[in-house]
């Protein structure tokens, strides 16, 4: 079989192989490509064995030696016979001819050695929805070694039309390979048939194989392209915000500590030593007075006295070393109480709740600036919405008030929803058959419908207005602010659309939010959408100084953490506005996916971390 001559397909630049993306995704399914010699690899996503049917020939019956006339008859004969008996050993080993196969349904390991077989194949790169079909003649490997699934192979051979009949258009006919590792079925968790997506989280190293979560994440790439895509070309900045910071971005405690003490072979907290100082100090007195005592030689009850008091305190001495040197060895307890001056940084560290206070300086510096990261919450709760480490596309503009982020946030959503329609179009379609059918009808509703505009109060009657008309009035008596679950249903079941909620109470936002006239209310909104809630949370960013100072101080937060902040803020403040976008949610609402832990790569959530 020899190639047409079409132009040979491009190669993976950094692999010398060719993507299956490429030949599946070629024009007219690829029937131009027919000759050409490729290398391909993959993993065994499905196998199937054939067995050949070796035609026995009979070997001739001796004849009389022919007679002259005869001769040329027999000659004819024999020529016959030759050819015959060459046709039925190309048929019984493959050659160009179709093959009469008999299908076996599992790997045979009681065949015998010599009746030939070949493998089907169904193997993914990861760069498609759909897999290539490969054969593999047991010439070159059994059956054994390359059908078992999540075997990784990479072949050299020939595109062909397919063998069999079938659904597929072109194959590839093995003729090198080129490597092979064969899973343990045994121990492999996805040998078994479409384990559902729950079951798959304690194999988050192993669940990119499967074909629902290798769609998911290509979606997630191109989504975080469409992230860059967009700040890049409305002239945004990107700076990359530190994971470890000194300062608790938003001030309410729900952190993580980084700390080396935990390693370290002593760790000195600073008011156990000083108490232990103090009560060897009363040693050092007590004995003192117990050598006047016993120098006078008066007032026996007063040395037993004393005797007994230095017993109790050498005791209470012991048991406070004891605990020390068990803390030195196991320093998880009173971590609070250490000595962070000793630490790696000199003081406390955290990882990043928020970028926002980071992107503030810069915005002062390049007027629109971004960050897209992730950001860390200690927060045990078990919202399929809510991990511990989440992604996040934070922005600050320069001189722009709380309507300009608004606006923003729209055209920003907006974007990405078209950007996943128009270049996520074969995962979406297998998506919406395994997954939610409704997903391009959402997406089509962002990019063409309108956004409710409510402030905080509005919301609230709303849904309380909504809770009488079903008879749950009740229910409302318990809500004491809107939190993202309350807002989630208020889009879902009360205005059944994308809301803007605004105005908020100044206590349910972070220090930095600048405040209204009315002192009571926060110039920030939140962005919900059905499905999956509070997708965007943006503000208008308090620029000056007397009130950045006095809002630290009402909360009762650590002023030294933010002395770097206020500094900015004496020093040629800028009033600015931004948002924070959940790029995780929006997976979510991107793939019909209900659950977050299904959504990112290596899910963290309170007591699960694997891998």
């Amino acid at each position: 079989m020899e190639f047409n001559g079409e132009t040979p397909l491009p190669l993976s630049k950094y692999s010398k192989r060719v993507l299956v993306k490429t030949i599946l995704e070629s024009q007219n399914g690829g029937s131009g490509l027919i000759g050409q010699k490729v290398i391909v690899g993959g993993l065994v996503k499905s196998s199937r064995e054939f067995r050949k049917e070796v035609v026995a020939v009979a070997p001739p019956v001796p004849a009389p030696a022919p007679d002259a006339g005869e001769f040329k008859d027999g000659l004819k004969k024999d020529i016959q016979n030759k050819l015959y008996f060459l046709k039925s050993m190309m048929k019984a080993w493959g050659g160009d001819h179709r093959v009469r196969e008999k299908k076996v349904y599992s790997i045979s390991h009681k065949a015998p050695l010599s009746q030939p077989s070949v493998s089907i194949l169904r193997i993914s790169d990861g760069s498609a929805v759909s897999s290539l079909q490969v054969i593999v003649d047991s010439i070159l490997a059994s059956p054994a070694q390359v059908m078992p699934t999540g075997t990784s192979i990479l072949v050299e051979g020939i595109l062909q039309k397919p063998s069999l009949q079938g659904k597929e258009t072109i194959e590839v006919k093995a003729e090198r390979i080129l490597h092979l590792c064969t899973a343990d079925q045994e121990r492999y968790p996805l040998s078994r048939k479409r384990l559902p997506l729950e079951s798959l989280r304690d194999f988050a190293y192993f669940r990119p194989r499967t074909t629902t979560v290798a769609s998911v994440m290509r979606m997630r790439s191109a989504l975080t392209e469409a992230t860059h895509a967009f700040f890049r070309e409305n002239g945004f900045l990107h700076v990359q915000i530190p994971i470890i910071t000194g300062t608790d971005c938003e001030g309410y405690g729900d952190i993580f500590q980084v700390t080396s003490l935990l390693g370290e072979s002593k760790v000195e907290f600073k008011g156990r030593k000083a108490d232990l100082g103090r009560v060897k100090a009363s040693i050092h007195e007590k004995g003192r007075k117990i050598d006047e005592l016993k120098r006078s030689e008066s007032n026996r009850e007063a040395l037993a006295a004393a005797v007994q008091d230095l017993r109790k305190t050498n005791d209470l001495a012991s048991l406070m070393e004891a605990e020390d040197r068990k803390n030195s060895e196991n320093s998880y307890t009173h971590l609070r109480d250490a000595d962070f001056s000793q630490d790696f940084f000199s003081c406390r560290a955290f990882l990043s709740v928020s970028g926002m206070l980071h992107l503030g300086s810069y915005a002062s510096a390049f007027g629109n600036v971004y960050s897209f990261g992730p950001r860390f919450r200690r927060n045990k709760s078990e919202s399929k919405k809510l991990l511990a480490e989440m992604w996040m596309a934070e922005l600050v503009m320069a001189f722009s008030e709380l309507e300009d982020s608004m606006e923003c946030a729209k055209d920003f959503l907006k974007f990405i929803c078209k950007w996943t329609l128009e270049n996520c179009k074969e995962d979406l379609r297998f998506l919406s058959k395994r997954v939610d059918n409704q997903i391009a009808a959402r997406l089509h509703s962002i990019i063409n419908g309108t956004f409710e505009k409510v402030s905080y109060i509005e919301a609230v009657e709303a849904f309380k207005k909504h809770l009488t008309e079903k008879g749950e009035e009740s229910r409302f008596d318990r809500v004491t602010h809107l939190n993202d679950e309350l807002e989630r249903y208020i889009a879902d079941e009360v205005y059944k659309k994308p809301i803007i909620i605004y105005n908020y109470p100044k206590e349910m936002k972070p220090f930095y939010v600048s405040s209204n006239e009315d002192g009571k209310t926060a110039a920030a909104f939140n962005m919900i959408i059905p499905k999956v809630g509070t997708l965007i949370k943006g503000s208008r960013i308090e620029e000056r100084f007397d009130s950045l100072s006095a809002r630290i101080k009402e909360l009762g937060l650590e002023r030294q953490q933010y002395e770097w902040y206020l500094d900015l803020h004496r020093n040629g403040a800028v009033k600015s506005s931004g948002f924070s976008f959940s790029f995780d949610l929006f997976v979510l609402y991107a793939t019909g996916l209900s659950d977050l832990r299904d959504a990112v790569p290596f899910p963290r959530s309170f007591g699960k971390l694997i891998s």
